[in-house]
């Protein structure tokens, strides 16, 4: 099941989006407010984010660009700002949709299947690459040189979601979301342990630290 986390502070609207969500088979989170939004979204596995810009404490705008450092995760945006420039603004925060209000549920809807179909089956590769390393997701294998490195499930699970992110900085915070789901949460130094692990068992050093932050599949050897 799909986990849609909704940023709305409109009551009524939320309300609405997570019944017709629900409605139709996913699982919604609903945050009020942009500061919550991206704590809901780092520490919980969510799937796509529908996003309003005109949020209390931080704006859409500024929650998109957070995660957007972080993730290629799903964006639309729902707003009533229908002018050029806003929309343009949104896209050019590599959002995946900008929905004005009001809109069409139904419409909505189908906005959102298209979205998760086209992103899910970018992201179900069965084979991952990078440089002399292989992954395959199919059968839980690394290798490395055609020599076979044993990890753990979440060794495997922590570099494929690296792998799948490749150039893009990945946060503990995520990692302990996607990985460990409610496990461990505020104990980010089962993620470094975890790091540690890989490193070693791969010998090589392809996965590097951004100091205070998190880690990223980019580091040239």
């Amino acid at each position: 099941m799909f986990k849609i986390l909704v940023i709305e502070d409109d009551k009524d609207i939320s309300e609405l989006l997570k019944f017709f969500l629900e409605d139709n088979g996913y699982s919604v989170r609903v945050a009020d407010n942009g500061i919550e939004g991206i704590e809901i979204y780092r520490y919980e596995s969510i799937d796509l984010i529908l996003l309003d810009i005109l949020l209390p404490k931080v704006d859409g705008y500024t929650v998109c660009k957070m995660i957007r450092k972080e993730s290629d995760i799903p964006i639309i945006m729902i707003t009533a700002l229908t002018g050029e420039e806003e929309q343009i603004r949104g896209y050019d925060l590599q959002v995946d949709d900008y929905v004005t209000k009001p809109f069409s549920m139904p419409v909505l809807l189908k906005k959102v299947a298209a979205v998760l179909r086209r992103i899910n089956g970018d992201q179900e590769k069965k084979i991952l690459f990078y440089k002399d390393l292989v992954l395959d997701t199919d059968n839980y294998r690394v290798s490395l040189k055609e020599r076979t490195i044993d990890l753990t499930k979440k060794e495997f699970e922590i570099l494929r979601e690296l792998l799948m992110n490749q150039n893009k900085i990945i946060t503990r915070e995520h990692l302990l979301g996607k990985v460990w789901k409610y496990e461990y949460l505020g104990n980010d130094r089962i993620v470094d342990n975890h790091i540690k692990n890989i490193r070693k068992k791969l010998g090589v050093d392809y996965i590097e630290t951004i100091k205070g932050v998190g880690y990223r599949i980019d580091k040239v050897n």
